[in-house]
Formats: structure tokens, C-alpha cells, sequence
């Protein structure tokens, strides 16, 4: 269109608007259109599937896992495989090509170089033995922040790193289970039957004391009663990765959110934003796992606030622009009123009894900048960062084409493979996500190192 044609929302022709209209829908064109969109998802999650009709992870060549992997240089590791005739051996698709490794394979080969490798390298990742795994919550309700992809990326980072790691999607859109390959049936396979525990188990002291009371006691339904004989394990599925497990999300896992209020009004003593923590906690999850990441719903709902309170570590991603930036900051608005209000709350009672004070508290809170684009954002996000202080990660997640690509289909950044691109190419898309990981791990490593010092302190006092 030229410079002096008219806008194209001038002369529009009623009858031919007319022709191009569809008839009225009724709430059947509702599952017309949600039949068409599922068969499109299948269609698309299918493309990353193996013959049995599971997700698989691609494979990995010598370059990639001592470039990004394990921090040997190439010709050792051909050396150490040579010599260790039982490790992998890795395949080649062409006669004297590159060698590819499975993932388990390259977890094989890592605890390898752990144990008999240069003590001067670090093989594994930094874990102190004895202390619980760290849960970390990614939350905004700020659509379109990267919250998922960024959630998502983190856990891969962190696998590929060397930890095991448990996702915990609480977003009954399923995003997060759907990049993972989960296939979920009902609320039931979700973190739902866990908080309903928790709540059943509340309300069966409770029964008790009113019946030592000469009350009457509270129903406990059928669904409650169900929910007491499952337990974490039952809920928590394996995925392609060897060491990601996920607690998937459907639609049916809304339904918490109106049945939470519910039953806090059944039974006000109950304690419902400690459900899935105590949980977790309860079914020896965080003995099980180094890290949890919770994928929260993009509001500040009663699962969202769950997953809060139950997470060492908040992270908050939002865009460099003033609707991103003002939203975070009414974001982190709510948070403050909603958690200081529980506080409040429950302390009133505890003041009056004598009791310890119900205080929240978090490892650390860092927001972070998504999809940054520096030609245009560079002095929106000085600015932010001025703001912001030390809670805004110094590093900026860069939108580039490859992450783009990743982001439209149901795989991550790290599951591409290098060979659809060029090494260059895949390297700078990777590099921004690496940038990520590293500033997280980093403060992954200190809340530990400032945990294990404690206990440290803890045990000499005792002694």
C-alpha cells in the first residue's frame, strides 16, 4: 500500500463483509474448534515422538558434550573412551563421522570423569550433602513474559548440568506438560490429590478434637477420603529426560481453585498455602530431587499462592517496557498484600497463645528481563535496573531467531539440534539461555553455600 492510498478500514463494503461471515456458533462450535486445536497439538508433540509414541531426546556428539557438557578437551575424551572400552562408545552415522551419545549415556560418561578425572575440575555440579532440594517458583501474571519458556529452559540448563530435577506445572493450561511430553488424564494425575490430602488429613484432627468436643464432625466425601491414599510418587511421571520428572497440569486442575476456598471455609484453622510444601515434604520429595521448579499460573490464585509459599527461590520474569515493568511492580504489589494478610492473620492467634509468629520468608526473590531486544531496550531496562537494585538480574535474557523457533514449537532451546542450524548459529541462540542458568546458578550455589554453613554453625553449638 502506498503512502497516500487510503487506510484499509475506509470503504468497506457491508454486502461483502456479509458474504464472508460464517453462520452464528452455538457451544458446540466451542468443542468443534477445541477437537480441531487437539488435533493439531497431537499433531505437532508428535513430531518429537519415538516409534513407541513416546517423546524422545536427541542425541548429543563428541563436540557438544565437551564443549557444553563435560569440561575435557576433545582429543582426551576420545583418549578416556579408547582406554575405558566398557563406557559408551557412542555411534556414527557415517564411517569415521562424529560420534552421538544418548543423554544417560553422557550422564554415564560425566560420573566417569567425576571419578577418576582431574580433581581440579568440577565434573558435577556444586550440591551440599544432607540438605533438602531448593523449590523454585517462576510466577508473573503478566502474559506473554517467558514465563513457561523460561521456567522450562531453567530445568533443562540445570539437567543438562547434572542435577535431577522435578517440574511441577500448577498452570491448567499445561504448557509447561505439554513441552515435557506429559500426557495427562484428569486432575487426579495432577498436584490436586495433594493438597487435597493435606486438607483431608487437616480435617480428620480436626473430626477428632470436635468429637472430643461432644461435636458433631465434618463430612469427609468420598474424593477426600481417595485423596489420603496417594502420595507424591503417584502423581509424579518420568519424561524424555533421564533426570527431569514432572507433575503434569490439565484444564480439570482450575477446578482447585474454586474447591481450595471451599474448604477453607469448611474448616478456617486450615492451613491451605502450606498444602503442597508440606507435601513435597511430607512424601520425601526434596531428599529425592536437587531442584523443583514450580510453573505457575499466570495469576494470583490459590495455586499460584501455593506454589509462593512453598518455594525457596521466587523468580519473576517481565519484559523491558512500561506495561511489563508497572505490571511486575503491581505484581509484586499483591504479593505483599496477600502474604502480609496471612501473616497478620494467623499471628493474632499466635500472639494471643503465646505461640511462634507465622513469618514468610524466601532464599532470595530476583526479577529478570525476557525477550530483550537491545537496539530498542537497552534505556528501558537501564532504567528498570535503577530502579530495581540487586532484585533485577544484571543478565538479559536476548530474543534472538532461535529462541523464537523454539518458543513456537513444543520443544526447548536445548533439545534443537545443532545440525538444522550451524554451529554458530546454534551457539549464539543457546549462549543467552547459558547466561541465564549461570546468573540462577550462581545464586543457587550461594543460598547452599550460605545453608550449608549454617548447619555447619548449627552442629558446632550442639556439639
Amino acid at each position: 500500500m502506498s503512502s497516500d492510498s487510503p487506510p484499509p478500514y475506509f470503504n468497506l463494503s457491508p454486502d461483502r463483509a456479509l458474504a464472508a461471515l460464517s453462520e452464528p456458533e452455538g457451544t458446540e462450535g466451542f468443542a468443534t474448534i477445541a477437537q480441531a486445536c487437539r488435533a493439531g497439538r497431537d499433531d505437532l508433540a508428535g513430531r518429537g515422538l519415538s516409534e513407541g509414541g513416546a517423546r524422545k531426546l536427541r542425541l548429543f556428539s563428541t563436540w557438544e558434550i565437551t564443549k557444553y557438557l563435560i569440561p575435557v578437551a576433545p582429543a582426551h575424551f576420545r583418549r578416556v573412551l579408547r582406554q575405558n572400552p566398557d563406557l559408551p562408545q557412542g555411534r556414527t552415522e557415517t564411517e569415521g563421522g562424529a560420534k552421538w551419545f544418548t543423554f544417560e549415556e553422557v550422564l554415564r560418561l560425566r560420573a566417569h570423569f567425576a571419578a577418576e578425572g582431574s580433581k581440579a575440575k568440577n565434573y558435577l555440579p556444586y550440591r551440599p550433602e544432607g540438605l533438602p532440594a531448593k523449590i523454585v517458583a517462576v510466577a508473573n501474571f503478566k502474559g506473554g513474559v517467558g514465563k513457561t519458556s523460561t521456567c522450562a529452559h531453567l530445568a533443562m540448563s540445570a539437567a543438562l548440568d547434572g542435577y535431577k530435577v522435578l517440574m511441577v506445572d500448577l498452570d491448567s493450561q499445561g504448557s509447561m506438560t505439554s513441552i515435557f511430553g506429559g500426557r495427562i488424564e484428569d486432575e487426579w494425575s495432577t498436584v490436586f490429590p495433594l493438597l487435597a490430602r493435606h486438607y483431608a488429613t487437616h480435617l480428620r484432627g480436626e473430626n477428632q478434637r470436635r468429637l472430643d468436643r461432644g461435636e458433631a464432625p465434618l463430612p469427609l466425601d468420598e474424593p477426600l477420603s481417595e485423596a489420603l491414599g496417594i502420595a507424591a510418587g503417584d502423581v509424579i511421571r518420568p519424561t524424555h529426560w533421564p533426570n527431569i520428572d514432572l507433575i503434569g497440569a490439565q484444564l480439570n486442575l482450575y477446578w482447585a481453585e474454586f474447591q481450595i476456598p471451599v474448604w477453607r471455609m469448611q474448616s478456617r484453622g486450615w492451613k491451605l498455602w502450606d498444602a503442597l510444601g508440606d507435601a513435597l515434604e511430607a512424601d520425601g520429595v526434596l531428599d529425592g530431587y536437587d531442584l523443583i521448579f514450580l510453573d505457575t499460573p499466570p495469576a494470583l490464585g490459590y495455586l499460584t499462592i501455593n506454589g509462593l509459599a512453598a518455594a525457596d527461590i521466587l523468580l519473576v520474569p517481565l519484559g523491558a517496557s512500561f506495561l511489563e515493568f508497572d505490571s511486575t511492580g503491581r505484581f509484586f504489589d499483591m504479593l505483599h498484600s496477600t502474604f502480609s494478610s496471612i501473616e497478620e492473620s494467623e499471628n493474632i492467634a499466635a500472639r494471643a497463645l503465646g505461640r511462634e509468629e507465622l513469618v514468610f520468608e524466601w532464599d532470595a526473590v530476583r526479577a529478570l528481563i525476557t525477550r530483550y531486544d537491545g537496539a530498542q531496550q537497552a534505556e528501558m531496562a537501564a532504567l528498570i535496573q535503577a530502579y530495581m537494585g540487586q532484585r533485577l538480574s544484571p543478565h538479559r535474557q536476548d530474543f534472538t531467531a532461535l529462541i523464537g523457533q523454539a518458543g513456537e514449537s513444543v520443544n526447548g532451546i536445548y533439545e534443537a539440534d545443532y545440525r538444522d542450524f550451524n554451529r554458530d548459529t546454534y551457539a549464539r541462540g543457546r549462549a543467552t539461555f547459558d547466561q541465564t542458568y549461570a546468573a540462577f546458578k550462581e545464586l543457587l550455589i550461594g543460598i547452599w553455600r550460605r545453608d550449608e554453613q549454617a548447619a555447619k554453625r548449627a552442629a558446632e553449638s550442639a556439639a
